[in-house]
């Protein structure tokens, strides 16, 4: 599916714009490595589990824009559509997601534009995430390009849920049958005590062992 753009140049363009946005997931990839990486040398532990990251497809981007009413061409994209480069964080515990949050916008060269916490605030299916969308700044040979990434950061349960019901939604076409809806909030229920009671027991282990350090 292709742009639509004002210049003959519209092939080249898509390649450039692709360029930069990829080059976005490597800057933030890079990013988060290196501030778990230092997190594993201050505190002996890794907030972080794995890292994913993809660009949307141009169908996808498409699909967006006209939902949104927005004619497809590049300018439009880049504009309007938020999460075409996506990065997804996954975490072991509730904690580590507001504390990654944190050390990202302590970096001085990105730029928060707006927070989405689905955490403290469930969507009513149950979907639990935490949602940055960010600007990061990339070199090209001539000129500085801001792009926008979308980061979202959750917990391993947060993950598989989300992943089941981003299957159910695209099987039934976004109609699924209402008991199924039904047991996706439930599950959603058991995902959060889960972690709840994972966080508690991460917590008791860390003060038994701060004590046993101390003897």
């Amino acid at each position: 599916m292709e742009f639509k753009t004002e210049r003959d140049s519209g092939v080249d363009s898509w390649k450039e714009v692709i360029l930069v946005y990829t080059s976005a997931l490597k800057e933030i990839g890079t990013k988060l490595e290196i501030l778990n990486d230092e997190f594993q040398h201050v505190h002996r532990y890794n907030p972080i589990e794995h890292i994913k990251s993809r660009i949307k497809t141009p169908e996808s981007i498409v699909k967006k824009l006209k939902k949104y009413g927005y004619e497809s061409t590049i300018e439009n994209m880049v504009q309007y559509v938020n999460d075409i480069a996506g990065i997804r964080v996954i975490c072991s515990f509730t904690s580590d997601i507001y504390r990654i949050a944190e050390m990202i916008g302590r970096q001085n060269d990105i730029r928060i534009l707006s927070v989405k916490d689905y955490i403290k605030n469930p969507k009513p299916s149950g979907y639990k995430s935490y949602h940055m969308i960010v600007t990061v700044p990339i070199f090209l040979s001539d000129r500085i390009v801001d792009a926008k990434v979308e980061i979202q950061i959750r917990t391993v349960a947060m993950d598989f849920w989300a992943s089941l019901e981003h299957k159910i939604h695209y099987k039934f076409e976004g109609n699924a049958p209402d008991y199924i809806k039904e047991e996706l909030v439930k599950c959603a229920r058991l995902v959060s005590d889960l972690d709840a009671r994972m966080l508690m027991l991460n917590e008791e282990v860390q003060s038994l062992s701060g004590q046993m350090n101390n003897e």
